[in-house]
């Protein structure tokens, strides 16, 4: 077995987990880093809680994938029954649709991701499935399909129910899913202003309920929530030079509190981590030698990003190393696993990835084959 330390050394920092407490006021709460997944905080992450408007999060997904599939169109126009209606006039958020309006879906897409419509939410979830009780169905499939382990939808809004349930972690997971699949519907979450051309009366003009937008300070997205039960929430995501964190928190008394906090970790984040590219899928070509190949060295990749998240403090070090049985035979094929990228601190193994050949090798004729094994046997080299 032959291992090979890389020219590949990075300062690494103490365990995530030994990160100074940021001291954020939330009852739950999580801190995550959009390409590691590595969670630079917590407090009691998986506690239950009411998700209020962050629920539209997946309602939004859901008509997001239909779209990405072909299955829905932006153009397509749905009719508001008295059910979504009921809505505007609860005294909810609301976008105002009026019964029997033909809306189309980028409109009602609109009026839940920047106005946090509840009678939006309704007419989508009809429109999609028939009934807003079907479309809860989807969205729980969806969920499933994420990993959302420890949520239920039961509308499509996130107005009052008591089995509308999950929690942070799962929603960051939810978070991450739409930023990552959907990256040019997920720019909508950005959107700060939505003018609806509402029916016998002027046009209304809303603002996006996520204060963190207004503040210039890298915030793309995500949702806020508020239910009387659950307090203020905020699910948010910053990018800072290529770089993204995912916060979720909730149980806050006011509004300024929830962004405060919100803004506070997110910065606290960025300030005492940093996120390193190990390894890009397909793109980061790694050399391995080569036994009676008709070249020396092969080109190995891995079949997945890896991304290590560090602490700015407490420094060890980061070492990559390949470890392969070597040289490596010839014929290979592409695609052959032929080698493991070693990612080490100090003693502690902390990923061991399989890499691939990324190249076919032909093995050299019966001639130049005996003639490298006798140079071998005579020299010890070739």
């Amino acid at each position: 077995m032959i291992k090979i330390l890389l020219s590949v050394f990075l300062f690494f920092y103490a365990s995530i987990n030994l990160l100074a407490n940021p001291n954020i006021q939330a009852r739950t709460g999580i801190l995550v880093d959009y390409h590691s997944d590595e969670i630079l905080f917590e407090a009691d992450p998986d506690a239950q809680i009411y998700p209020a408007s962050m629920t539209k999060i997946m309602t939004a997904i859901v008509a997001f994938d239909l779209l990405k599939n072909n299955k829905l169109s932006l153009d397509d126009k749905f009719s508001i029954s008295e059910n979504a209606w009921r809505l505007s006039q609860a005294g909810y958020s609301s976008m105002f649709i009026m019964i029997n309006d033909q809306v189309t879906v980028e409109n009602l897409l609109r009026g839940i991701i920047v106005a946090s419509g509840n009678d939006a939410c309704v007419a989508l979830a009809e429109g999609i499935a028939g009934s807003e009780s079907n479309f809860a169905d989807m969205m729980n499939e969806k969920a499933g399909e994420i990993g959302m382990t420890s949520t239920n939808f039961t509308n499509s809004s996130g107005i009052n129910d008591p089995d509308n349930i999950s929690t942070v972690r799962d929603i960051a997971l939810m978070s991450k899913y739409l930023i990552q699949n959907y990256p040019i519907f997920y720019e909508l979450f950005a959107e700060t202003t939505f003018t609806w051309d509402r029916t016998g009366g002027e046009p209304i003009k809303q603002g996006n309920r996520n204060p963190l937008l207004y503040k210039n300070v890298g915030v793309d997205g995500v949702k806020t929530g508020y239910l009387a039960v659950e307090k203020y929430s905020l699910a948010s995501s910053m990018i800072k030079k290529d770089r993204r964190l995912i916060s979720v928190i909730s149980g806050f008394e006011t509004k300024s509190l929830r962004s405060s906090e919100s803004l506070k970790l997110l910065n606290w984040g960025f300030r005492n981590t940093n996120t390193f590219e190990i390894s890009k899928k397909g793109v980061t070509k790694f050399k391995l030698d080569t036994w009676l190949g008709k070249k020396d060295q092969i080109s190995a990749t891995t079949k997945e990003d890896f991304y290590v998240t560090i602490n700015k403090k407490d420094i060890r070090h980061l070492s990559v190393s390949l470890e392969y049985n070597g040289p490596i035979s010839a014929p290979i094929d592409k695609g052959t696993e032929i080698a493991n990228l070693i990612v080490s601190n100090k003693d502690e193994v902390i990923k061991k990835l399989p890499l691939f050949a990324d190249e076919n090798i032909k093995k050299v004729n019966v001639f130049k084959s005996l003639l490298t094994s006798l140079n071998f046997l005579i020299w010890g080299d070739v």
